[in-house]
């Protein structure tokens, strides 16, 4: 648990640098507000996606995240950083990829350019449709 704070601490001091300098209250004050942003977030046990070609795994950890970002209101680059630290394995390689992409092409890192490529690659649209239709018969 330690490590994985600490890389994130890590990863948040890199987006701060991105983004300039902020009100500080007190010496020191973002690195504990880092710390704090990342632990309120990591209480809220945020599953790990490994890129499993499952769909409905796929549904859950979007729809898990979802609900944690809307709980937390944080900034959507915040949000990037956070949903993709919880990828591993052959997500992880597909979003290294990605990042690379957004690097070279000045993406934003929010949200919804994160939704697009997640949506793309793991729910592509024929899947989502024929979900779509499904829950439709449903009802």
């Amino acid at each position: 648990m330690a490590t994985t704070i600490n890389r994130m601490t890590d990863i948040l001091k890199r987006l701060a640098e991105r983004q300039g300098p902020g009100p500080l209250n007190q010496p020191g004050g973002q690195d504990r507000g880092e710390d704090r942003v990342l632990e309120r977030f990591l209480k809220f046990n945020p599953p790990k996606f490994t890129g499993e070609p499952d769909l409905e795994v796929a549904e859950n950890w979007l729809e898990r995240m979802t609900n944690i970002f809307a709980a937390l209101d944080y900034a959507e680059e915040r949000q990037v950083t956070f949903a993709v630290f919880q990828f591993k394995g052959a997500a992880r390689a597909w979003w290294d990829m990605i990042r690379e992409k957004w690097e070279r092409a000045q993406t934003p890192w929010i949200w919804e350019n994160l939704l697009g490529e997640f949506n793309e690659k793991f729910l592509p649209p024929l899947v989502q449709e024929k979900r779509e239709d499904e829950f439709i018969k449903v009802k």
